[in-house]
């Protein structure tokens, strides 16, 4: 079980973007020159010269800058001790030091001179102005961070990065950039952008020294805020920014994980995911949030704790009840249930005693909305492969769910009335549920025989490629979720069932098959399920794939 379609953040928008449209651009006369339609020609010649100095920036003009800022900063700070309560007497050394801030963004066309402008030891000071009394000037600071930082900007400079982050770092730019956060408030147009440049920040120090991601949640209170913006009603740019970086946070670090379980923040996910049972999102953007949190609350869980906090707050009951009003977070749902219920017994429990049977075969059997819209989908080109994407990714989720109960590996419901209640449902309607299953077998092991086979021909192209390669190649193709499907045949042969039994027997037949090939599929599982919970695990799960080979003999 993987978080499938993960967000491609390589095109993160502007703040501007996100609130108001594109305008268009100015209209020009025959002859190229800009047409007199109330166009600032003054700006434009402004744009043209700072475009020319960006491009004339060098080590001498890096110090000019520096050292006009430090002069401005140091007028201020002494104008400040010096006034201190009379703010009108040092309201001009704040207006300097604001244009000078200003200036400094000019550095970011030339990231190469980011280990230049460390080594002159300014970015202890500009730094330090993000706990600036004037909120003005530390909003200056931010901007002028999410400009050097900007993806676009260190693009093909990672050693100039990685200097400049880490100079940062080490001046507690995290803890700063949190402590001014808290102070901003969103309901206010120029803070809610300085909102929107503080994550932007963050994520791109991150994106440039990865551990940022466990470092800022170990010294700063940012997952706090970001479970009390997201706790919000109402939906706004902020809202969902929040909900992205906190994916983000949770994706790969475990610790993280576990950190914001303990801050309740299973409950607050599920609160906030709630707002969405009966109602669809009204626009993309929301919709982006709403598949940010069903992101976050599948890292969540990931660690057992939070499992067990998951049923706890009636997170099954939850997504059932997603599942049963058929809206646009259908697909996730079943996804979060997929994530809870696997190597958890207690959920799939819970699952079975709160009736989610009937609704997960619904969706099996294909008799929920084949038209549903689904946020987990990466955009494809055209409406009719949108759909056919959508169908396939809902059945291998709902093949996922299904395998969980009854234990992928060595974990599910094992006995009992509960196991029996689950295994009567290939029964019902003439064993139609095991028709179902035997189609998206067959459906699966074509698809990786081509994929094999075209992995063959490229072998005889001279093109080496070793048996691991190999294998994920194959699980990238399907064959992850038709191992899936015989271990759920497994469990189903193992019962002894003989009406069950006959049917899967006459299926095989039918399409020209044997056990054999059954054997062979669990086979492979068997032979490639790894040890990240332990040897002693493995060895159950692998024990439990060979009494399934051993029975179809």
């Amino acid at each position: 079980m993987e978080l499938a379609n993960t967000r491609n953040h390589s095109s993160k928008r502007k703040y501007d973007d996100a609130i108001s449209p594109p305008q268009p651009p100015p209209a020009l006369t025959s002859n190229g020159t800009v047409a007199d339609n109330n166009v600032d020609l003054s700006l434009l010649e402004a744009i043209e010269k700072s475009q020319n100095a960006v491009e004339a920036l060098d080590l001498r003009t890096l110090k000019k800058l520096v050292l006009a800022f430090e002069r401005r900063l140091k007028e201020n700070i002494e104008a400040r001790l010096k006034y201190s309560n009379q703010p009108d007497r040092f309201a001009d050394s704040e207006l300097d030091l604001h244009e000078e801030l200003q200036k400094l963004k000019i550095l970011a066309g030339a990231p190469e001179l980011y280990p230049d402008l460390v080594a002159l030891n300014v970015v202890p000071s500009i730094v330090d102005l993000l706990n600036h009394d004037n909120t003005d000037i530390a909003i200056d600071v931010v901007q002028l961070l999410q400009d050097l930082t900007d993806e676009d900007v260190l693009d093909d400079n990672d050693e100039p990065a990685k200097v400049l982050v880490d100079a940062l770092i080490e001046n507690s730019v995290l803890e700063l950039l949190v402590q001014n956060l808290h102070r901003l408030n969103d309901s206010d147009p120029d803070d809610s952008a300085a909102v929107y440049a503080t994550l932007a920040t963050i994520e791109n120090l991150i994106e440039v020294k990865p551990a940022v991601a466990e470092l800022v949640c170990e010294k700063t209170k940012l997952m706090k805020w970001l479970l009390g913006k997201i706790k919000v009603r109402e939906f706004d740019g902020n809202k969902q920014y929040a909900s992205e970086i906190l994916a983000i946070l949770l994706q790969s670090s475990t610790a993280n994980q576990k950190r914001l379980g303990q801050m309740n923040g299973v409950d607050v996910v599920l609160q906030a995911v709630a707002m969405y049972k009966s109602r669809d999102p009204k626009s993309s953007d929301e919709e982006e949030m709403l598949e940010n949190l069903f992101d976050c609350l599948c890292c969540l869980l990931m660690p057992l704790e939070n499992k067990e906090r998951f049923v706890k707050a009636e997170g099954v009951e939850l997504m059932i009840i997603i599942m049963k009003q058929k809206k646009l977070a259908y697909g996730s749902a079943i996804r979060a249930l997929d994530f809870a219920m696997t190597k958890y017994p207690p959920a799939c429990e819970r699952f079975v005693d709160v009736l989610g049977l009937k609704t997960a075969f619904a969706a099996f059997m294909g008799k929920a909305s084949a038209t549903l819209p689904s946020p987990l989908l990466i955009i494809p080109v055209n409406k009719k492969n949108k759909k056919e994407r959508y169908q396939e990714e809902l059945e291998e989720r709902i093949v996922s769910l299904i395998s969980s109960l009854f234990g992928k590996q060595a974990s599910g419901i094992l006995r009992g009335s509960r196991r029996e209640r689950l295994l009567s449902k290939f029964v019902e309607n003439e064993c139609e549920k095991i028709d179902r299953l035997m189609e998206l077998y067959m459906r699966y092991s074509d698809r990786v025989k081509a994929e094999s086979e075209r992995l063959n021909e490229v072998e005889l192209d001279d093109l080496e490629m070793d048996e691991d390669e190999k294998y994920n190649r194959k699980l990238e193709a399907g064959l992850y979720t038709l191992q899936l499907i015989a271990v759920i045949l497994g469990h189903i042969w193992c019962s002894e069932h003989p009406q069950m039994r006959g049917r899967i027997e006459l299926l095989l037949k039918q399409n020209k098959l044997s056990k054999n090939h059954l054997k062979d599929i669990l086979q492979e599982y068997h032979d490639n399920i790894g040890d990240l919970d332990g040897p002693e695990e493995k060895e159950r799960a692998q024990t439990k794939i060979q009494k399934f080979i051993s029975a179809l003999e």
